[in-house]
Formats: structure tokens, C-alpha cells, sequence
């Protein structure tokens, strides 16, 4: 019941500099639990933002009226990484070694935020639900840990896929939920839900 929304919500979104630049943004309204309208959109482009600094910009939406007020930071990421199982953070004994002393008993309070990180391995799926008419599906995997979002590449006209990708998560909260969802591309469209499961850190 608002022309004029506060949200004060914060994301984290991890930018790679070889992946897609822009920032797209969507504005909806809800009339109810079934009917939905889009109010505008615009985009960001994050290259052409100064890094290191809090950027407010003020987006007019496109094709509608209205505009949108952000406060968009660049900085380096910190403790996120995606690699290939052979090259995996905690591959090196040596690093493991590190990795122990910087998280022993008497080191716990040397910096209070440094919670520990949470490595992750996605080797594969198996039997997935055939999305397209074909028999197939195009499946890809989607890692979730408060609002840190990581996720493989596809794997075409597969149901048995292997993407074999080592993740890696600064923990803010030891209390968070790993969630881990496939999902199968459908080109423009959303991609189609293949499944999900959800493993709280405390279990692990």
C-alpha cells in the first residue's frame, strides 16, 4: 500500500570479472497471492562503477515511472571461491595445516567475524527428473548459504550429471543452512525446479 517503498534490505552478490556485467533489476507489485504486475526495470553496469567505494545511484526505471535509489559496493571478494577438484582450497597439506592453527582453541578470539568457512564439493547427480520433451533435462546446481549464492555450470541433455566444482564459504553465522537446488535451464524462461536439499551447519 506504498508509492514509495522502504526496503533496507542487503545483498551479496559475487561478481566475477569473466561473467556477465550487468545488474538487472526487476520492481513487482502483488495484488495478491496469484496476481503480480512488473512496475520497471533497469540495469547496472558494474564495470563502469569505481571500485573500493559505496556507489548511490539514483535508476529511473525503464518504460515506467518511478525510480529506484541504491547504494552499490564493489570491493574484492574475501573467502569465495569456485574451482575444479584437482586445484581445491584445502588440496595443499600445508595450507590444511594453516587452515587448523588459524582456528585452534587459543586463536579464538584473534578476530571475532572470522567465524571458518565451509568447503563444499559437487560431484554429482543421479536419476533427475526429465524436464524436456526429449527425456532430458539441462541441469545445473545452486549453493546457498545465508545470502551467499554460488552455482555450477549446465550439463546439456543429461540426467546423471557430473560437474565435480569444489565451493568455498566464509560462515557469518554458525547457525545458517546450506542449501543446495537443482534446477534444469529452459533458455529465456525460469529454469524448472529438480530438487532440493537443505543441511544446517550445526550437523555437519
Amino acid at each position: 500500500k506504498s508509492a514509495n517503498p522502504q526496503w533496507r534490505e542487503q545483498f551479496d552478490f559475487h561478481y566475477f570479472s569473466d561473467r556477465k556485467d550487468i545488474l538487472d533489476i526487476e520492481v513487482w507489485r502483488k495484488d495478491n497471492k496469484k496476481h503480480e504486475e512488473l512496475l520497471g526495470t533497469c540495469h547496472v553496469d558494474i564495470t563502469a562503477l569505481p571500485t573500493r567505494q559505496t556507489n548511490c545511484l539514483e535508476l529511473p526505471l525503464e518504460k515506467h515511472p518511478g525510480s529506484l535509489l541504491m547504494l552499490i559496493a564493489v570491493a574484492p571478494c574475501t573467502g569465495v571461491s569456485i574451482s575444479d577438484l584437482c586445484v581445491c582450497p584445502l588440496g595443499d597439506p600445508n595450507e590444511r595445516q594453516q587452515i587448523s592453527q588459524r582456528y585452534c582453541i587459543k586463536n579464538s578470539f584473534q578476530d571475532i567475524k572470522d567465524v571458518g568457512f565451509l568447503q563444499v564439493k559437487v560431484l554429482k547427480a543421479v536419476d533427475l527428473m526429465a524436464a524436456d520433451f526429449s527425456g532430458k533435462s539441462d541441469p545445473f546446481c545452486v549453493l546457498e548459504l545465508g545470502n551467499d549464492m554460488l552455482q555450477t555450470h549446465t550439463v546439456y541433455k543429461n540426467l546423471n550429471p557430473e560437474w565435480n566444482k569444489v565451493f568455498t564459504f566464509p560462515i557469518k553465522d554458525i547457525h545458517d543452512v546450506l542449501e543446495v537446488t537443482v534446477f534444469d535451464e529452459d533458455g529465456d524462461k525460469p529454469p524448472d525446479f529438480l530438487g532440493k536439499v537443505a543441511i544446517p551447519l550445526l550437523s555437519v
